[in-house]
C-alpha cells in the first residue's frame, strides 16, 4: 500500500530522515511513535505531498485513496450530518449526476455503483460515527458554525472516517476527544478493515488498535510487530543486547591493542602485532546505546492537613444567570483521594474543576475548604496565556516573588528545565515543554490538591509515564480529567461520573465503565452499570450518607496512618534492596574480597525477610481500612 524507500529530508538544516525505508502492506494497522520533535507529523506531510523530499521516494498504490483529517475545521452553515456525508466524494458526485442526467443507461450505471458502495446506508453510518464522537442525534442537524473549534475538529475526524479511504493517516486523533469518545475511537479503529497509520501517545489505543509499531528514532524508521507494550519490551531487549555487544567489543579491542603495544617492537612478534592491527581496522564498530533524555517530573509534597480538604454540601454550579450546569453536589475530598471525573465533554467536568480551583463561585449551597489549603490547577488553555516574550525562568521568577534564583532554577530543574532551556523564550518552547512549565507553575506552592484538566495532550509516551510515576509518588490529593485511559487506570482509584447535571460515584473500575458505554451504544443495558450500581448503593438520604462516611473516616484515621507508615517502611526497604542488588550486579565484586561478597548476600537475604514481614503488615493494615470503610 505505502512504500518509503531511502527517504532523506532536512528542515531548517536539521536532518530528520536519512535513507529511511518502510513498506506498509494493504490491511496493516500501524502506530507511529517517537519522541516529540523527531519528525512524525513531518512524515505525514511528506506522504501527502505537502512537503518535497530531498532524496529517495514515497509511493502509494496506484489508484489508492489517501485520507487525513483536514487541518481547517469545517465551519460553514452545513449541518454536521451533511458535512460528514459530503466527505464521500464519489457518492456525492453520483447523487448529483443522478439528479441531472437523462441518459437511461447512465442512470442505471449510477444506481448500480451507488449500490456497490452501499450508498443507501450512508446516512445511518455517518450518524453512528458522529454519535460515537459525542454528537447525539439532536445535534447532528445543527450547523457546523454553532460549535467550537474543538468540536468541529471532531466533525473533521468523523468525515475522514466516514470516507473510508484506502490509506488513513491520523495525527493524535484523541487530542480533541474526551475519554468516552476516545474509547469509542479505539474500538472503531480495532475493527477498521482498511490500512491506517496513526501517530499517538495513547498507549491504550496503540495496544488495542494497531498490529505493528514503527519507531522513528535517529532519522530511521524501525518496524516492530504487535502493540505498544510488545514494542517497548522488544526494543528494551534489543538495546540491552546491543549494549552488551558494544561492551564486549570494547574489551576485545583493548585486549588486542594491549598485545600490539607490548610486542610491536619485538621482531619475533612483529608479524602477529601487525596482524592484530589489521584485525582492529576491519572490526565493524557496534554503536553504543545512547539513552534518550527522559522527561522528569517531581511534585513537592505538601504538609498534611486535617480532613476534609474540600467539602461540598448541596452545591449548585453554573455561570451567571444561565441555567445551572450541576446541581446537588455533595462530595468531599481528602489528601489520600485520587479521583477521575468521567463523562462526555459538555456535561460539566471542567465547571466542577474550576469551582474546586476557586475560579467559579457556587450559585447555591456550601463549599468549605481547609483554611491552609493550597490548590494547584492545570488546564490546557493556560498554555495560550503564557507570556511568549518572557523566558521560562523569568516567568517562574515573577510567580515565586522573593525566592532566590538558585531555588527558582532548582524548581524548574525538577520539571526538566536545564539552564539553557529555562533561559529560552516561551514562544520557542514546544507544546510539551509549555505543559511542563505549567506543571512547574501550579506546583510551586506544594499544593495539597492538584486539579488536572487534560494534562497529557502535548506529552509523548515517556513523558506520560514520568507524569504517572510523579503523581503516584505525590502525597496530596489528585482530581483529574483525561482522555487517556492508561493515566486514569494507573493514577485514579475513585471514579466520579458527571452527567445529566449530577456528579455521582461509579461503583466499578474503568473497564466496567468502558463496557457499560459499549453496551449502551449497542442498545443493551450493561449488567455492571445502572441498576447494579444503584442496587449496591445504600438507600440513605444524602445527609445521613455524608454523616456515615464522615464517621467511617474518623474511625479509620489511625488505621490509615498505620497503613501509610507501613507503606513508607516498605518503600525504604525496597530502595535498600535495589542498592544491594546493584552492588551484586557488578562483575568486579565476584573477583574481589570474598567476605564482602558474603556480607552482601547475607544482607540481601535479611532485607528479603524484612520486606516479607513489612508487606504482610501493610496488606493487613490496608485490609482493615477497607473492611472499616462503608
Amino acid at each position: 500500500m505505502l512504500h518509503i524507500n531511502d527517504l532523506t529530508f532536512r528542515i531548517g538544516g536539521r536532518l530528520l530522515f536519512e535513507d529511511a525505508t518502510l513498506h506498509i502492506p494493504q490491511g496493516h494497522k500501524v502506530g507511529l511513535v517517537g519522541r516529540n520533535g523527531t519528525g512524525k507529523s513531518t512524515l505525514f506531510k511528506l506522504i501527502i505531498g505537502e512537503l518535497n523530499i530531498d532524496g529517495g521516494s514515497i509511493s502509494l498504490r496506484q489508484g489508492a485513496r489517501l485520507g487525513m483529517v483536514a487541518q481547517e475545521a469545517p465551519a460553514g452553515p452545513e449541518s454536521l450530518l451533511d458535512t460528514v456525508l459530503a466527505a464521500d466524494e464519489e457518492r456525492t458526485r453520483l447523487l448529483e449526476e443522478a439528479e441531472t442526467t437523462s441518459d437511461p443507461h447512465r442512470i442505471g450505471d449510477i444506481h448500480t455503483r451507488l449500490a456497490d458502495i452501499d450508498a443507501h446506508s450512508a446516512p445511518s453510518r455517518a450518524a453512528r460515527i458522529l454519535s460515537g464522537l459525542g454528537f447525539p442525534e439532536n445535534q447532528q442537524h445543527r450547523s457546523c458554525s454553532d460549535f467550537s473549534g474543538g468540536w468541529r475538529m471532531r466533525v473533521a475526524l468523523a468525515a475522514v472516517l466516514f470516507a473510508r479511504p484506502d490509506m488513513l493517516l491520523l495525527d493524535e486523533p484523541t487530542n480533541h476527544l474526551d475519554l468516552e469518545a476516545a474509547l469509542w475511537l479505539e474500538n472503531y479503529l480495532a475493527s477498521w478493515s482498511g490500512t491506517f497509520m496513526v501517530i499517538s501517545h495513547d498507549r491504550t489505543l496503540l495496544n488495542s488498535s494497531v498490529t505493528e509499531i514503527v519507531h522513528l528514532d535517529e532519522s530511521q524508521l524501525t518496524r516492530y510487530g504487535g502493540g505498544y507494550d510488545f514494542y517497548e519490551r522488544t526494543r528494551r531487549e534489543r538495546l540491552s543486547q546491543q549494549s552488551a555487544l558494544h561492551s564486549k567489543q570494547i574489551a576485545e579491542q583493548r585486549h588486542i591493542q594491549s598485545f600490539v603495544d607490548r610486542f610491536r617492537a619485538k621482531a619475533s612478534k612483529a608479524k602477529q602485532a601487525q596482524s592484530r592491527l589489521k584485525m582492529l581496522e576491519r572490526m565493524e564498530p557496534i554503536a553504543a546505546v545512547m539513552e534518550e533524555k527522559t522527561t522528569s517530573f517531581n511534585f513537592p509534597n505538601p504538609k498534611p492537613l486535617s480532613p476534609p480538604l474540600v467539602a461540598l454540601d448541596g452545591v449548585v454550579a453554573g455561570y451567571g444567570d444561565d441555567e445551572p450546569i450541576l446541581e446537588g453536589l455533595n462530595q468531599r475530598i481528602d489528601m489520600e483521594d485520587r479521583i477521575a471525573l468521567l463523562g462526555a465533554n459538555g456535561n460539566g467536568k471542567s465547571t466542577l474543576m474550576k469551582m474546586l480551583a476557586g475560579r467559579l463561585e457556587p450559585k447555591e449551597g456550601s463549599l468549605v475548604k481547609s483554611r491552609k489549603l493550597e490548590v494547584g490547577y492545570f488546564a490546557q488553555h493556560q498554555a495560550e496565556e503564557l507570556p511568549e516574550n518572557e523566558t521560562a525562568f523569568e516567568y517562574m521568577q515573577a510567580l515565586m516573588d522573593g525566592i532566590i534564583e538558585p531555588r527558582v532554577r532548582g524548581h524548574l530543574g525538577t520539571f526538566g528545565f536545564n539552564k539553557d532551556k529555562a533561559d529560552t523564550p516561551i514562544r520557542n518552547l514546544s507544546g510539551g515543554e509549555k505543559a511542563r512549565l505549567l506543571f512547574a507553575s501550579m506546583s510551586r506552592t506544594a499544593p495539597h490538591i492538584m486539579l488536572l484538566d487534560e494534562p497529557t495532550n502535548h506529552l509523548d509516551v515517556d513523558a506520560r509515564e514520568a507524569l504517572i510515576a510523579a503523581l503516584n509518588a505525590y502525597e496530596g490529593a489528585v482530581v483529574l480529567v483525561s482522555h487517556d485511559p492508561h493515566l486514569v487506570e494507573l493514577v485514579a482509584d475513585t471514579l466520579w461520573v458527571v452527567e445529566d447535571g449530577k456528579c455521582q460515584p461509579f461503583d466499578g473500575d474503568l473497564k466496567e465503565y468502558r463496557q457499560g458505554l459499549l453496551d449502551a451504544r449497542r442498545g443493551r443495558k450493561s449488567s455492571s452499570d445502572g441498576e447494579t450500581n444503584k442496587a449496591k448503593a445504600p438507600r440513605l438520604d444524602k445527609k445521613a450518607l455524608r454523616k456515615a462516611k464522615a464517621e467511617a473516616r474518623a474511625a479509620t484515621q489511625n488505621l490509615r496512618k498505620d497503613a501509610k507508615q507501613a507503606e513508607a517502611e516498605l518503600a525504604k526497604m525496597a530502595a535498600e534492596k535495589e542498592r544491594i542488588q546493584k552492588k551484586l550486579g557488578d562483575p568486579n565484586v565476584y573477583n574481589g574480597d570474598a567476605q564482602k561478597l558474603t556480607r552482601l548476600q547475607i544482607e540481601l537475604g535479611r532485607i528479603d525477610k524484612k520486606m516479607s514481614i513489612a508487606e504482610n503488615i501493610w496488606l493487613e493494615a490496608e485490609a482493615k481500612v477497607e473492611q472499616s470503610t462503608p
